[in-house]
């Protein structure tokens, strides 16, 4: 087991907390969702729905949008093809002034798609298709220069298999040793899951995982236990995900519970997403541990409660009301 270790600290160039500079590095998915689907039509007869959405997804473009939405100023990093779904993609993310400079065009693959089967209870079966996502290497992207960003999300380095881990490392530790509040998270389920994948946690302030993808990686135990676990491996502190049961945050001298708020759940797309991005701006702009969980869990009951990965979220001033109002689920 590693011991967390000490990064020198720059400022970074930006100043300005209302507005801060992010970034987000790793998987960029087109998704479309169709919902409610409480069954598979037979043959080829049909199934008449609500509502269908195309919407940005992944690790990284799906929580560049949410920091879009609640102000920040957002570069995002990655592979798309060179396709109809790529340029629909880029399209989406600059429609909300992210800046996609940054995101590489790859030939002889699609780009990274999924389709979302959303049941009633907000479940959503997905068909997925890896693409760009799963032959990008650091060659490809650059490695980016992160220089100047007050917080850089590195998202769903498992998906993205071809990234070599130890330059995947560097990439997070310079981006720290610049000034950078760096996150981290998984974009796979715990099937898809290593543990070779515990060597990318020393690059990281925050790692946060699902609950699901926590056991997979360190084995059973309650939230808390397994967040410690993971602490042991390097990052600064760890965050674990855990649905309707809210969230726990652990470092070396805190523990601390978040409850989750209560909604009517549409979607459970994008709900880590938009925890990962709250939490993350919550911390560049200098709020506490606390007010950062309580933020967090209130982007993801706002995304739960519509459809696709940024659901019902709109911007920090909703966000605000919402957690100042809106009830929380009791054990």
């Amino acid at each position: 087991m590693t011991q967390p270790e000490t990064q020198p600290v720059t400022e970074p160039e930006t100043t300005d907390t209302t507005r801060p500079r992010i970034a987000t590095v790793g998987v960029h998915i087109l998704d479309t969702l169709g919902a409610p689907v409480d069954h598979l039509p037979s043959g080829q007869n049909s199934l008449r729905l609500q509502e269908i959405r195309v919407a940005p997804a992944g690790t990284a473009a799906g929580v560049a949008v949410d920091l879009a939405l609640l102000g920040a100023d957002v570069a995002t990093y990655g592979a798309v093809g060179n396709d109809e779904i790529g340029a629909f993609l880029l399209s989406s993310l600059q429609g909300h002034g992210i800046d996609t400079a940054g995101v590489v065009h790859l030939d002889g693959v699609q780009t990274s798609a999924s389709i979302l089967l959303v049941r009633p209870n907000g479940d959503r079966p997905a068909l997925h298709v890896k693409g760009a996502n799963g032959i990008a290497t650091w060659d490809d992207l650059g490695p980016p220069d992160l220089q100047g960003f007050a917080g850089v999300h590195v998202g769903g380095l498992d998906a993205m298999s071809a990234l070599d881990r130890p330059r995947s490392l560097e990439v997070m530790r310079a981006a720290r040793a610049a000034g950078a509040v760096v996150s981290l998270d998984f974009q796979s389920s715990a099937q898809w899951l290593g543990a070779d994948l515990l060597e990318l946690l020393p690059g990281a302030d925050y790692f946060m995982p699902n609950l699901e993808q926590a056991v997979g990686l360190v084995g059973d135990g309650t939230p808390e236990e397994v967040a410690g676990r993971l602490l042991e491996h390097g990052p600064r502190a760890v965050v674990v995900t855990c649905g309707e049961h809210g969230a726990v945050y652990r470092d070396a001298e805190r523990l601390v519970h978040q409850p989750a708020f209560r909604v009517d759940v549409v979607d459970t797309t994008g709900c880590g997403d938009s925890f990962c991005a709250t939490f993350l701006l919550s911390t560049v702009r200098g709020d506490s541990v606390e007010d950062s969980l309580r933020r967090a869990s209130g982007a993801a009951a706002l995304v739960a409660s519509g459809l696709g990965s940024d659901g019902l979220l709109r911007d920090w001033d909703q966000l605000e009301a919402f957690v100042r109002d809106a009830a929380v689920l009791t054990p």
